[in-house]
């Protein structure tokens, strides 16, 4: 695959802000005023999701926070941070956690391959594994048993958003965005949406039981 030299990024910058003008002199004028994007975006920093390209959406439409393995730690502050202005300053109307198949996040900790920072990184999707190995071992196919471990990982995360402190007041307050668990497919494109365990989750105090799902 050819790849953009680098003194190619800021030309085609130049040609796309040019040609974006040309239909809209005052676009960028608007989109300066400020933001209010209805969709939070929690993903993986894989190269290979382009985000506005996957989903066909717009400047100003997703707030987004990426990560190795699209993690959501309950101590990690940038994410934290991340949704907690979503949630309580841009008042986002859904929560997207998305993952995908083949992550080489989830592959490193199901083989215990990774070391140093992203070894202390991966520890909850490695515990993930060893908790459910059992289960996941009676899947036959390696690769079909990465990727059900990369869907639990996303369904995991998904939870942990639930679990935070600006959720939780979300949720008490009557005034809260959905939350979505999304699974992309690196051979198809296509997006898929995991289903929740939502009656798991109401009984446990997790979700609100006027939850909407």
């Amino acid at each position: 695959m050819d790849y953009h030299d680098y003194d190619e990024l800021i030309a085609n910058n130049r040609k796309w802000a040019m040609d974006i003008q040309a239909k809209d002199p005052n676009f960028f004028k608007h989109h300066a005023l400020g933001q209010n994007p209805p969709y939070l975006f929690v993903g993986c920093s894989d190269s290979r999701k382009p985000l506005d390209t996957i989903t066909q959406t717009a400047m100003g439409e997703l707030f987004i926070h990426r990560n190795l393995a699209n993690q959501v730690s309950l101590t990690d502050m940038n994410a934290l941070a991340s949704i907690e202005y979503a949630v309580h300053i841009l008042k986002v109307k859904y929560v997207i956690v998305c993952g995908h198949y083949g992550c080489g996040g989830v592959t490193a900790a199901y083989e215990g391959s990774a070391t140093g920072l992203v070894e202390s990184w991966l520890i909850p999707i490695r515990d993930l594994y060893i908790q459910n190995r059992d289960m996941l071992q009676k899947i036959e196919n390696e690769t079909e048993r990465i990727d059900r471990l990369c869907e639990m990982n996303v369904i995991a995360q998904t939870q942990n958003i639930c679990r935070t402190a600006v959720m939780r007041n979300a949720f008490a307050s009557g005034n809260y965005p959905q939350v979505h668990a999304w699974i992309f497919e690196m051979d198809s494109g296509f997006i898929k949406e995991l289903p929740l365990p939502v009656s798991e989750w109401k009984t446990s105090g997790l979700l609100p039981e006027n939850w909407p799902q």
